[in-house]
């Protein structure tokens, strides 16, 4: 059904470099968004900084990381259906489960922003600092897995 896609085919790698693409912007802004988070909690109440990191919170998530995430989980999925003897490799497994874990810090990071946009500061300035590492971190962890792949 899907020969076009065939690993090792042009038109896979096409579509797994775009995956590439999608996770550095995705991660860029994962990266990103804690810190303004942290810029935030520093910001006078209704101050003219405020309401400059509210807009690029917004644009942040609205333009680059959301539509980043759908590619990024779109385009795997593709690559998985071309190449389902992926899925029986438990270094796919653990790469999943990383990725399923950030998606939800994702998720997070968006509910969090609805709340800054709501005049809250939620957790505080230390919390988002520490959280700023997370996307990292995942994000080393994945790439070494996806590179070695020890299991």
């Amino acid at each position: 059904m899907l020969d076009f896609l065939a690993p090792g085919g042009g038109a896979y790698e096409v579509i797994k470099g775009l995956h590439i693409a999608a996770v550095i912007f995705w991660m860029a802004g994962m990266l990103y968004l804690p810190r303004l988070f942290v810029y935030h909690h520093t910001a006078a109440r209704g101050g003219e900084l405020e309401t400059a990191l509210l807009k690029q919170q917004h644009n942040l998530l609205k333009i680059i990381m959301n539509p980043a995430l759908v590619a990024v989980w779109l385009l795997a999925i593709i690559m998985l259906a071309a190449n389902p003897a992926l899925l029986s490799q438990g270094w796919m497994h653990a790469k999943l489960v990383l990725v399923l874990a950030l998606s939800g810090v994702h998720g997070f990071y968006a509910a969090s922003a609805r709340k800054f946009a709501n005049a809250q500061r939620p957790r505080t300035e230390k919390f988002w600092r520490i959280m700023n590492e997370v996307p990292a971190i995942g994000a080393l962890i994945i790439a070494v897995i996806a590179v070695w792949k020890p299991f």
